[in-house]
């Protein structure tokens, strides 16, 4: 709670936009930033105070038409691959916004820094704002651009890289590559890393050192060096003890198991947020993960030992399943009236998907026994009733269970039939491991996944949408009030 209190409290430190505008505004009364102190306090708020959650999980494969009788626009539009006309808690122009904040906020630290004589007492600071800055754009260019794919990243639209305080005011931006995105971001990180710290009172409200390795792995694992996703998951080694444990999870009460999801106190949540959000309540949507559908995901059936996947679904409500894992705080501005705002409780980088990081790297340098050890010792964390005398991972049993299927999985870079089981079995594991939480739209874009989304009613299509490989709608379009002010649309 002390986060959020001190994100709120904070606001009027930042050279920011209003939420109705990208990047267009410069206050007349900014405060100046010209102490450690003031440093520290200003990049609590370097990290996207909106989540992607919502929006991400309702384009992939996890959402189905539960048949509610209702739905509101955001979840439709985001369900058909359509651009979202609304502004608002969880949608997508909201997180564009943020992101641009966290933006803002990091490069104004910098430049305090750098007004401070950038002394190597403030070298932790520097750290933090580097690492930050280069999440926010990674977010950003993972969401509107097309994915990664190096023979065409110097041609595909990117975002704007911002990399200094606005000074003017309505400026223009213009949209760097997806290669000058990704070279930018690497430089960050390249930079960033050299001074990080894990020396916070409460470090997991920051980029500590692991976290700070964990989103090294993702960004690498898309751009597809694996020797950096190795280097950096190193320490992890072969059978980590902090990965998520889903028995003491399961066990406690229901009243806190939103709670127990995403505290600090978690050895394997690596970076806590509290953004305002609403994404617990994401069960009153007609398209969202449907009771009748969810044992295709979870259910024993259709993954590795025949057994369903140790997790906890607390909530029903009508036709859909709710995944316990988003504490709600809402704050009251007004008691009396009831009036105030949510912050929800959300992971941004955890152990578990930095080991299964790692293991798919260890696929690609085609060290299988590596991976397969590994994949073995995550689903003993993960498989109900696991017996490791008797649920054994071979290869055959891989390649049986997740056979190669010639067009499916399509990254920019080449896989072996062998590789591409071993690919599946992982990309399956954190389906279902991620849930809920707008992980799996990452896979579907890097390995250009097809999706169908049927619209039902009294039990029959109506509609059938699908997004194709290739298909441009899988970079969303920029939202309205950015391309108003000059930023490049998506082609459509």
């Amino acid at each position: 709670m002390k986060n959020i209190k001190i994100t709120l409290s904070l606001l009027i430190l930042i050279t920011l936009t209003s939420c109705d505008d990208f990047l267009s505004e410069v206050p007349d009364n900014r405060t100046q930033i010209d102490t450690p102190e003031k440093i520290s306090e200003l990049l609590v708020t370097a990290y996207p105070d909106r989540t992607y959650a919502v929006i991400a999980e309702t384009m992939s494969d996890n959402v189905f038409d539960s048949e509610m009788a209702a739905s509101n626009i955001d979840n439709s539009q985001s369900f058909n691959w359509e651009m979202q006309t609304q502004f608002g808690i969880d949608t997508e122009g909201d997180f564009w916004n943020s992101c641009y904040r966290a933006i803002a906020a990091a490069n104004q630290a910098l430049v305090a820094i750098d007004e401070l004589g950038n002394p190597s007492s403030l070298n932790p600071q520097k750290g933090e704002a580097l690492f930050a800055r280069a999440y926010s754009h990674f977010m950003l260019v993972s969401f509107w651009s097309q994915r990664y794919n190096p023979a065409t990243a110097a041609t595909d639209l990117g975002i704007p890289y911002v990399t200094k305080p606005e000074t003017a005011l309505l400026a223009q931006y213009k949209r760097n590559s997806v290669k000058e995105v990704f070279d930018f971001i690497e430089q960050d990180i390249t930079e960033g890393m050299k001074y990080v710290t894990s020396n916070y009172k409460e470090p997991k409200y920051h980029f500590n050192v692991q976290a700070a390795k964990a989103f090294a792995s993702r960004f690498y694992l898309v751009k597809g060096d694996w020797d950096k996703v190795l280097e950096y998951s190193k320490d992890l080694g072969s059978e980590p003890t902090n990965l998520r444990d889903y028995e003491a999870f399961n066990a406690a009460p229901s009243a806190e198991k939103e709670i127990v999801y995403s505290r600090v106190e978690n050895p394997t949540n690596l970076l806590v947020a509290y953004p305002n959000s609403i994404a617990g309540r994401g069960y009153v949507n007609r398209f969202y993960l449907s009771a009748n559908r969810a044992d295709e995901i979870l259910g024993s059936d259709t993954y590795l030992f025949g057994k369903p996947w140790l997790i906890y679904t607390s909530q029903f409500y009508e036709n859909n399943v709710l995944m316990p894992k988003f504490y709600e705080y809402f704050k009251y501005t007004n008691v009396t009236a009831g009036i105030g705002e949510p912050y929800t409780g959300t992971v941004l980088l955890s152990n578990d998907e930095f080991f299964l990081n790692r293991i798919e790297a260890h696929v690609m340098k085609n060290q299988l026994s590596e991976a397969r050890a590994e994949l073995q010792y995550f689903l003993g964390t993960r498989i109900e009733d696991y017996d490791p005398s008797t649920d054994i991972l071979t290869e055959e049993y891989i390649v049986d269970t997740y056979p190669a299927v010639a067009n499916e999985f399509t990254p920019f870079y080449a896989l072996t039939p062998l590789q591409t089981s071993y690919i599946k079995a992982i990309t399956e594991a954190r389906r279902r491991d991620f849930i809920q939480e707008g992980m799996r739209w990452f896979d579907i874009k890097r390995f250009d996944l097809v999706v169908t989304h049927n619209t039902v009613q009294f039990g029959q299509v109506v509609r059938n949408n699908v997004l194709t490989k290739g298909d441009k709608r899988r970079a969303l379009q920029i939202p309205q009030r950015a391309s108003d002010n000059g930023i490049e649309k998506n082609p459509r």
